[in-house]
């Protein structure tokens, strides 16, 4: 099995489906050795456990790769195309990149399957036309078949044991509208209404929950972060008000910032911003800082939902 496609864009984005760690090996390895043969700065982006498995099977030839482990960079979904797809690719700019990127496994929570799903079609429209090959793998045991069924929906192009073939059901934008739906309603949620004056409220608000649930030092002060460029968004872009509410959640601090705005550009908070750019960072730090993001906007309004670990 050969993860090799007929380069016919500049960017070509296929899902590996896998059976075990052989097939998983025979479809990453070989992908990885010919973009070390090509010249082609290479990246693994995957698992810790498969992490190992790829450096192993490489031999030395592991000396020529960056490895990274995603469960760390990619803990929130909404962090991989800027922090990691993007950032090496503008590493390496006007040269052909390779990347192993692996954000979707068994263990992730079905609200992270949303996020990671719809970060898999995104990554075609933020390489379209940019010199990059990224293959995403799939254990086909561990994963749901609706996990599968979408994927085929948010890659162009697929590979399994058979070889490689063209997406039929291929459907980025829809991969990304249903994964992008509604967010369930919390349970026992603190609610803050906020206006003009009252960034400072919507700081004390969150950072007193968040400290109460155990978070502290350089998380609490992150969070701190991103709840007043969240609020200060809706201020600025949301129509001047603003609803803060904040929960707990299977061992984690929930808060969410709801307005009137609509987010229109699907990349926003994806993209690298001119820091010069007044008033535009706030979505990117929220992706960069937290521990899962989702974001849900539409005609009636917008919900930036982001995730804490609480140690």
């Amino acid at each position: 099995m050969s993860a090799t496609t007929a380069e016919v864009e500049p960017f070509v984005h296929p899902a590996l489906f896998y059976r075990g760690a052989r097939q998983y090996l025979d479809g990453t390895v070989p992908f990885v050795r010919e973009g070390i043969e090509a010249g082609e700065p290479v990246t693994v982006a995957v698992p810790g456990r498969n992490l190992k498995l790829i450096r192993a099977e490489l031999g030395e030839a592991a000396a020529e790769v960056r490895f990274l482990d995603m469960e760390e960079v990619g803990r929130n979904p909404g962090r991989i195309i800027p922090a990691v797809l993007w950032a090496f690719a503008d590493l390496h700019a006007g040269r052909r990149v390779r990347v192993v990127g692996e954000p979707v496994w068994p263990d992730r929570s079905p609200t992270e399957f949303d996020a990671c799903l719809q970060h898999e079609a995104l990554i075609n429209f933020a390489f379209s036309g940019r010199d990059a090959t990224i293959l995403c793998p799939y254990d086909v045991d561990g994963l749901d078949a609706g996990i599968i069924e979408l994927a085929e929906a948010a890659h162009p192009v697929l590979v399994d044991g058979s070889g490689a073939r063209t997406s039929a059901g291929y459907a980025p934008e829809r991969v990304i509208r249903e994964c992008g739906g509604p967010l369930p309603e919390p349970v026992d949620a603190d609610v803050l209404p906020f206006g003009g004056d009252d960034l400072w409220r919507v700081r004390a608000f969150t950072v007193g929950h968040a400290e109460r649930t155990g978070l502290s030092g350089e998380r609490l002060e992150d969070l701190r972060l991103i709840a007043s460029e969240l609020a200060a968004n809706s201020l600025e872009h949301g129509g001047g008000s603003g609803v803060v509410r904040i929960w707990t959640e299977d061992r984690r601090v929930v808060f969410d910032v709801s307005d009137s705005g609509h987010i229109a550009d699907p990349l926003a908070g994806r993209r690298p911003v001119d820091s010069r750019q007044r008033g535009s960072r706030g979505l990117l730090v929220t992706n960069l800082l937290g521990d899962l993001v989702r974001v849900h906007t539409g005609e009636g309004g917008t919900t930036v939902r982001v995730y804490f670990d609480v140690p």
